[in-house]
Formats: C-alpha cells, structure tokens, sequence
C-alpha cells in the first residue's frame, strides 16, 4: 500500500499539473502505484455516451463521471476515441463517429475530445487517446452503410472481412501509413498525454492459408506487418511531440512456456499467435512508452495465474524503459472480489500502476471493486481543495434532542437527530444506510491527511448501520472536517457531538437531490429519495 512519501508526492504532481496543462504527459509515471487509469468504451456505448445529439447532455455525463472517478482515486481516463475507423475529433481521416449522432459522419455540433482533454486535465487527470486501428465494423460488411467519407469505402481494396465484420488489411502499405498518419493528426492537433491501442490488430485466430503454420512464412509475415505498423507510429508520434506516450494494451499472455520456452507458465490464449501480435518485441524495440498486458484472471487461476504474468511482464520490462501498467479485469466478479489482493500483488515486482475495464464496473462497484480501489489509492488531497478557505470558527450550541419521528421513503427509522440554532442536524452515515440500495445512494470516505469525508455518489454504502441510542440534550461543537461531493469541496454546516459529525439534514439532501418532507400534523420529518430536493 503507498507510503506517507508517495501520497505527499501525488499531491505536489497533481497541483503542479493544475498550474500548467502543457505538461501533462507522463505526470504520475515516477510515482508507481499513483497511476490509476480506468477504460471508458465507447463502442456500443459501453460507457459513454447515453445519449445522442444532445451536446449538453454528453458533456454533462462525461464531467460527472470524471468527478465519479476522480473521487475514487482514479487520475488517468483511456478513452475510445476512434471504435471503428471514426472519430470523436475533428478528422481528416476518419469521419465522426455514428456513437455521438447514431449517423457516422454526422457533426455532433462540437468537438468532444477537445472538451474531455480539457475537462480531464482540469481536475489534474490524464488523457489517453484509446484507438482501435484496424476495426471498421464490430458486425456487418455493408460498405454502403459507412459514411461516404470513410477510408474503408472510398478503398475497398484495403479491407478484409472476417466472422461478418471489416478489418483494414495490416498488410497493406497504405493501410500501415493510414493508420500513421491518423495518429500523427491527433497528436499534432490535441493535446493528449498518450496514444493507447488495445488487444485488437488482426481478428482473432483470422485462419491461415492451407498447409501454413502459425510459426510459417505467413503467420511471421503477418507479425511483421503489424511491427511495421507500431515502429511507424511510434516514429512519427516522436517526430511531432516527443512528450506524448505511447501505450498498447496486449492479451495477457505473449506465448506459453509450452509454446516457448521464454513464454510464461501458462495455459492459455497466446496473442503472438492469435492476432498476431509480437508485444515481447515491442517492449524490446522500444517501440512503446509503456504496456498494459490485460491480467484478466483470478490468482490462482490453473490455466493463467494472475502472479505468475504480473512476474513474467515485470521481468520482460526489466532493464528497459518501457513502464508496466497491468490492465485489471474487474469486469468479472472473481477478479472484483479480489482486486486488493491483485494490486497487493503488483506491489512486488516492476509494476507501475494499473488500468481498470471498466469504467461502469467501477460506477456499479462491482463486487465492492471500486470501495476497495478508492481506499486503495486514498488520495493524499481530494480535489476541489483551495488554501484561500477561511478557517472555521470554532463554536459552542447547545444541541436539543429532536422528539420528531423520522421516516426514509414512507418507512420509520430510529435516528439519533439534534435540533441545532432551529436545524435538524443528522449522521452521515445513518443517511447513507437507510438510502443505499436507491437511486440516490452514496458511500462516504474518511480521509485522515486531509481530515476530510468524501461523498461518492452512485456507489453503494459499504459502511454499516451505526448503533443508535437515546439522544439527550447535549452541546454540540463547530466540526472542523472538510466535506467533499464527489472530489468537490462544498460549503456546509457540521458539528461534533459525542464524537460524530452531524451535518444540517437539507444541507445534505440539497447536494444529493433528495427530498425532504415535513408533516406539522404528525411532527414528522421525511426523507423521500423517489423526489428531488425543493
């Protein structure tokens, strides 16, 4: 788990990339376990966006999940930005992605890379530009259903079809400089920290001639030109702005020792023979700035255990200076359940951060994934800290037992609740217990540097229900805690009694939208989590 040092660390590099967005790339890379990336698919609209030519509505989403992320430790986003040979950018090479409009080459009316590189580095997170480089469909082989301008329908001499999908052909030459000049447009015109590829570069076990080899002349051929195309990226993504990073994120497995006596001792799908892909190379050329080998698996697995590959890519990337991420794969529930013990793991050998699919696993807090990440990476400062804050005047009131019944969404509870200066006063915690499981519930964090407790919307309560007893007439002092929504600082009301901070009930309810009902008749005070605060 990081050290005092490392957190300390974190926080002198994120102010530091506040003050200057110019020099964003590779900001976390020295300090090891502060890189924590997330994927957000775009493809299908994995997790971004849920809407359509609605400009207002896409940014809103992205910057709510950015502040989502953000307050759980996470301070690099790899985002798809080109799914099928489309963009999210202004193109000259590829026309605007059918996921924003439901039209591929419709103009969405804005620019929405350009937004979420500035949103992102805003809150002092990095920007990866995830790119698929061969994919044109994820199905379908209707070249009249692109739009006009796409590179697959003005050169259908450039695609091969596999399993009713189109692939750009990696063997053609124009293909390998298309594909160049796609990533050389971007890095000349964004300002991204890096370029990321995925697993994906021929199609999957894409079948062989007839008495070919996966060792043979066209299988080493077939490795060759994707090399081809990764040194010519690599190349001119120097050539433009040494600065920029390039990433690949592989199959988990480059060979098994049965396969190859220098693979790992595994027993599983092998990505030099799959898609071709020749990612011991890669590291070894120094092609790329750094991998994200994609450990999918549990630890122990028979056929792929998650240690046994974190020590292989540890020791491939030993002596070089390509940087290991491990891509995490708590979309599956097994590795979920056990995602500290997996970051606990990458402690021990060269890794230097991870990159977590995906994004809405996270927001689901998949297994307790995201409770358990966000208290791994426990963030030195949240964001949204300002050392311009007046300091809190300590005060003491006098805080009065409330006799009024308290109900959450129609249902009586049992409350210890105080009536301070003629506001009720409740415990976070008892608020984030009785809404969990709703729309509106909420998980809290402590965090003990900072002295401050962090709201993170969506995500369920992982505390539990606190013990409540009779309350009394008691005194009440001015809390000095820092409340933060979602790694925003707010502005509130809190007290101390008896040793547990009490926040202003509507206080709460307005920055969650909750509503709050009063009933004169019956003296009672309702919590309605189905209404928005009024």
């Amino acid at each position: 788990m990081k050290k005092l040092l490392k957190k300390i660390s974190a926080t002198i590099i994120s102010a530091s990339l506040l003050i200057s967005s110019a020099n964003f790339v590779t900001a976390y890379a020295d300090d090891s376990k502060d890189f924590c990336g997330v994927w957000i698919s775009t493809v299908y609209s994995a997790d971004y966006p849920s809407v359509q030519n609605d400009i207002e509505g896409q940014k809103t989403e992205f910057t709510q999940k950015l502040d989502k992320l953000k307050a759980l430790g996470v301070n690099a986003v790899v985002v798809q930005v080109r799914p099928k040979g489309d963009a999210f950018y202004e193109s000259e090479l590829n026309p605007w992605s059918a996921v924003l409009t439901g039209v591929q080459g419709k103009d969405p009316g804005y620019d929405p890379m350009e937004f979420m590189i500035e949103e992102a580095h805003k809150r002092g997170m990095e920007f990866h530009a995830w790119m698929n480089p061969y994919r044109i469909t994820t199905s379908g082989t209707d070249l009249a259903a692109l739009a006009a301008d796409n590179m697959a329908r003005q050169h259908p001499d450039w695609i091969i079809t596999y399993n009713g999908a189109m692939y750009y052909n990696p063997a053609k030459t124009e293909v390998k400089e298309y594909i160049r000049d796609t990533v050389g447009e971007v890095v000349k015109n964004y300002n991204v920290d890096a370029i990321h590829f995925d697993d994906y570069f021929y199609p999957s076990n894409y079948p062989l001639p007839e008495e070919q080899t996966r060792d043979g002349e066209e299988a080493n051929a077939r490795r060759a030109h994707v090399n081809d195309m990764v040194q010519m990226v690599s190349e001119k993504i120097k050539e433009i702005n040494s600065k920029v990073q390039f990433g690949i994120s592989p199959l988990g497995i480059w060979k098994n020792n049965s396969s190859d006596p220098s693979g790992s001792q595994t027993n599983g799908g092998e990505g030099y023979y799959s898609v071709f892909g020749d990612a011991k190379a890669w590291v070894q050329k120094g092609w790329v700035d750094y991998i994200t080998p994609q450990l999918y698996w549990e630890i122990g697995y028979s056929y792929a255990d998650y240690e046994t590959l974190v020590k292989w890519w540890s020791n491939l990337v030993k002596d070089t200076d390509v940087t290991l991420y491990i891509g995490q794969g708590i979309y599956k529930d097994v590795v979920a359940k056990e995602i500290t013990e997996q970051l606990e793991v990458n402690e021990g050998y060269d890794v230097n951060g991870s990159i977590f699919f995906s994004a809405r696993d996270l927001f689901d807090d998949r297994q307790g994934a995201a409770t358990a990440i966000k208290k791994y990476y426990n963030e030195a400062s949240p964001s949204g800290t300002t050392d311009s804050q007046a300091p809190t005047v300590i005060e003491k009131k006098n805080a009065y037992a409330t006799s009024s019944a308290i109900t959450v969404n129609g249902n009586p509870v049992s409350f210890e609740v105080y009536t301070i200066n003629d506001y009720t006063y409740f415990k976070l915690r008892d608020i984030a217990y009785s809404i969990n499981g709703t729309q509106k519930q909420f998980d809290t964090v402590w965090n003990e540097m900072d002295a401050s407790i962090n709201l993170l919307t969506s995500l369920s309560y992982s505390g539990t229900a606190g013990a409540n007893t009779t309350a009394k007439d008691t005194s009440a002092i001015t809390s000095t805690a820092k409340l933060y929504l979602d790694g925003q600082q707010q502005s509130v009301s809190a007290f101390t009694i008896n040793d547990y901070t009490y926040y202003k009930l509507r206080d709460i309810a307005k920055l969650l939208d909750v509503g709050v009902t009063w009933d004169s008749e019956t003296s009672t005070i309702g919590i309605d989590t189905t209404k928005g605060y009024e």
